[in-house]
């Protein structure tokens, strides 16, 4: 098998997630709405447990957390969520990004459709928002603005900390896509000022098929969303159907892993992106996005003439790698958040990796490389 170097699409499960999982399939399989008998009342407390250690990593309450299949409807939920809310205050402008992924773009363009005014901010050849861009674009009538905390193309950070304390004082409700970083970067988390925040667990070697919106209570009062489905009232009516037991206890287990492992990780994830950087100063090659602002463990990297798909056609068997996010690539077509930043695009592909790799060997990429100049 190839070495997997595609940690920012899906992580691999974690042993110990694996092992609790199948004993909860195995042995505590029951319905948590089911509460007159031992086996519902085992499966809600299973429930209970994960979403407390969800929110203990994140230091809110757990009556915060709401579960859902995962970031992409955690995402759909915060902004078409809010569609009633925004009509009903006359607030019917979003301000965002350009390079956010495409589970916020497009619930964005349905919005647009349907009459509401959406303004995406540009970033610089470095992936980075102008915080005090953003801020100058609210409005009386702006209802919301989303920001995802670490792009996970190049892993740049924005600086949603900035912002989010600025739209605090402004009133206006903030929705942060932590994808990327939950899990990682847990003290930067912990200090943020927000209101809504989408989270999942297979980007921290959780299961995957689980996420969660987190529900910021403000003055006690949570985000005032309508919900997209209909059904029983579970997670307080925002999110009905039967909850899947096992896959929340392995999102709640990866959670406390990630509490007690997390600074050990991101040590190591650092110190396997310098060999990868050094291992890259001897072919031609342009880093894409802020450096210094950036995720440990993932490098965007663009080979001048190089296209890449023929590269990971080459290099397939010996390493497992993208260019771009896993929910377009299948497609094929230029990233967007590169095209953004001014980057190539077309000869660009993303290196991703967490703790269980021990080391990163790129004499496959750069063979190519240099196979493919000297042509």
């Amino acid at each position: 098998m190839p070495v997997y170097l595609d940690f920012n699409a899906t992580t691999p499960v974690h042993p110990e997630v694996l092992e609790l999982m199948i004993h909860v399939y195995r042995s505590q399989f029951g319905n948590a709405s089911s509460r007159t008998h031992i086996y519902g009342q085992e499966a809600k407390r299973i429930v209970d447990e994960s979403r407390a250690k969800i929110a203990n990593l994140l230091g809110i309450s757990p009556t915060e957390v709401v579960f859902t299949s995962g970031a992409t409807e955690s995402n759909n939920l915060a902004i078409l969520g809010l569609e009633d809310y925004g009509r009903k205050q006359r607030k019917l402008h979003i301000i965002s990004t350009n390079i956010e992924h495409n589970s916020i773009l497009e619930p964005l363009k349905v919005l647009s459709r349907r009459g509401f005014d959406i303004e995406l901010c540009p970033v610089d050849s470095a992936g980075l928002i102008d915080a005090e861009d953003l801020l100058r674009r609210v409005r009386t009538d702006t209802l919301l603005v989303t920001v995802m905390h670490a792009n996970n193309e190049t892993g740049v950070l924005q600086p949603v900390d900035v912002i989010g304390t600025r739209l605090k004082e402004m009133g206006v409700l903030f929705h942060v896509d932590a994808s990327q970083t939950f899990g990682k970067l847990s003290k930067e988390i912990l200090s943020l000022d927000y209101d809504l925040m989408s989270i999942t667990a297979h980007k921290v070697y959780g299961p995957q098929g689980i996420g969660a919106l987190i529900l910021r209570h403000r003055n006690y009062v949570r985000p005032p969303l309508t919900p997209l489905l209909h059904g029983g009232g579970q997670e307080n009516g925002l999110r009905p159907g039967t909850l899947p037991v096992a896959l929340i206890a392995g999102f709640g287990k990866a959670a406390e892993l990630a509490q007690l492992h997390g600074e050990k990780w991101l040590r190591q994830e650092a110190r396997i992106k310098q060999d990868v950087l050094d291992q890259l100063r001897v072919i031609k090659h342009v880093i894409n996005g802020d450096q210094t602002h950036c995720l440990p463990n993932c490098v965007n990297v663009s080979f001048p003439g190089i296209d890449s798909e023929a590269l990971m056609l080459a290099t397939r068997t010996e390493i497992a790698i993208s260019n771009g996010s896993a929910c377009t690539s299948s497609k094929y077509r230029p990233s967007h958040v590169l095209e953004a930043m001014g980057a190539l695009a077309e000869s660009a592909v993303r290196l991703s990796w967490g703790p269980q790799i021990d080391s990163v060997d790129l004499e496959p990429i750069i063979t190519f490389v240099r196979q493919m100049t000297q042509l």
